[in-house]
């Protein structure tokens, strides 16, 4: 019985999702729910790795159960052996073919950005403060130039080993949410390692004039080097996924 978890977590407290030896995971604290649950290990595969702080607001993962259990009850079960930096949301059965990574179609991310003159000790460790005012209206026209088909190698950071580092972006924007908090939201069929807190620290360092090439200049030129500090972790948040 393969069923699918929606999850919610805070990723102050977890070295990312993946079992690490140094560190505890939110895949750990799920298979150590589970066990609690059911008396045996259960394996759970996710969508995608995180790093250490950041967040998910529906993160999806499956699991295969050895014995039917009420889906409904499911969520609540999980919960109650949980921290509550991790919540489940819902849970549905789905077919054994069905797989939290390779049946994905794409991906949506936020990172948050706090403007305003001194930082909120209610955003601590949940989006990064800048002081200064930020022209939305230039973030936006800087953004939209992410979208389409580009080989994103200035956007990555080192230390990943991948076939290829051409990615599709279908939309990138920048919304207020509030007087004082930010989005940069992107949707891509995949991300490289560290792609969008690079490309939020771009935008950032564009908008206040800190380099002096555009953004087609930086995908075209292919150099690291050439793009913006990588922002920090805690303001990133997996927002969802869409399937097949």
């Amino acid at each position: 019985m393969r069923v699918l978890l929606s999850l919610l977590f805070d990723g102050t407290p977890f070295c990312g999702w993946q079992v690490q030896k140094n560190g505890q995971s939110v895949q750990q604290t799920l298979c150590q729910a589970f066990e609690s649950l059911f008396g045996v290990p259960v394996a759970v595969t996710g969508c995608s790795r995180t790093d250490a702080g950041v967040h998910a607001l529906s993160y999806i993962c499956h699991a295969d159960l050895q014995k039917p259990f009420d889906i409904q009850r499911l969520p609540a079960a999980l919960n109650f052996h949980l921290p509550r930096s991790v919540r489940v949301k819902r849970a549905q059965v789905v077919e054994d073919t069905f797989h939290a990574r390779y049946s994905a179609k794409n991906k949506t991310y936020r990172y948050l950005i706090q403007n305003a003159p001194y930082p909120s000790p209610f955003l601590e460790n949940r989006a990064f403060w800048v002081s200064h005012p930020l022209d939305v209206g230039t973030m936006k026209e800087e953004a939209s130039c992410f979208v389409g088909k580009h080989d994103f190698a200035s956007f990555m950071a080192s230390g990943s080993a991948i076939k290829s580092t051409v990615r599709e972006v279908f939309e990138a924007t920048v919304i207020p949410l509030s007087d004082t908090l930010l989005c940069f939201e992107i949707t891509a069929d995949g991300f490289l390692y560290n792609q969008v807190r690079i490309m939020a620290g771009t935008l950032l360092d564009r908008v206040n004039h800190r380099l002096p090439n555009t953004i087609l200049q930086i995908l075209a030129k292919k150099d690291r080097s050439l793009a913006g500090f990588t922002a920090p972790a805690y303001g990133l948040y997996l927002y969802k996924i869409a399937y097949i």
